[in-house]
């Protein structure tokens, strides 16, 4: 009995922080940072003043709340992390794992109040990189930096090709959203999207063998494409 009731008062406050950080997002997009009080949020989230300051004391603490859970809501599971070994299946788990990420209409409207806000509020800014996006980043480097240790990529500048990869894939998923309020790609364009990028990364940091391999694959069936196994080659 002990242990259930343990286990319903958590979800409960899991359920309020949900409310409080939901709440506070859709009103910071509203009406600013700086026009949005703590207890506004309290009251749009439907808990007492008590609760909120109990778990936020300041709004800044609250916004970093929201960076830090937007950013890692994934960071525990499993199957969202790059199988090591296989540069093709680990870029596009990272890939596909970005582009749910960046897609999320939260994430949006996190973007959206920094960029807003940051003339005024420049700690938003500091918050978003140092909490949310260089964290991200920085498991992509090491990921990326661990494949090249072990000879399954050729990456001499992990940092570089971090930054390549996740720029392919927010420069299609994410930043159209900053400007065109009915960007909505299909899910199967965002799929050939990280398809193409995951493309692009194993012409560039495959190990040179893989890179021969392929090439000589492509020249031996462009060469015998009008052979009767030319189709097998297509």
């Amino acid at each position: 009995m002990a242990a259930e009731l343990s286990a319903h008062h958590r979800r409960l406050a899991q359920q309020k922080r949900e409310a409080i950080t939901t709440a506070a997002t859709e009103l910071f997009l509203d009406r600013g940072y700086d026009g949005t009080s703590l207890a506004r949020i309290a009251e749009a989230a439907g808990v007492s003043k008590s609760t909120l300051f109990k778990r936020f004391p300041t709004k800044a603490a609250l916004f970093e709340a929201i960076v830090t859970e937007s950013w890692q809501r994934d960071a525990g599971d499993a199957a969202a992390r790059p199988q090591a070994g296989d540069l093709r299946s680990g870029l596009t788990t990272v890939g596909h794992r970005y582009a749910d990420l960046v897609g999320r209409p939260g994430m949006t409207a996190l973007f959206r109040i920094v960029i807003a806000e940051l003339p005024r509020f420049p700690e938003l800014g500091r918050m978003q990189f140092q909490l949310g996006k260089l964290p991200y980043f920085t498991s992509v480097q090491r990921y990326l930096e661990s494949e090249h240790e072990a000879g399954n990529a050729d990456v001499p500048d992990a940092v570089s090709a971090a930054n390549q990869f996740l720029g392919m894939i927010a420069n299609y998923v994410l930043w159209p959203r900053m400007l065109l309020t009915d960007w909505n790609p299909a899910a199967s364009d965002i799929h050939d999207a990280v398809e193409q990028a995951v493309q692009t990364m194993l012409a560039r940091y495959a190990p040179t063998r893989s890179r021969n391999v392929d090439a000589g694959a492509g020249a031996r069936c462009s060469t015998s494409a009008t052979s009767p196994l030319g189709d097998a080659c297509r």
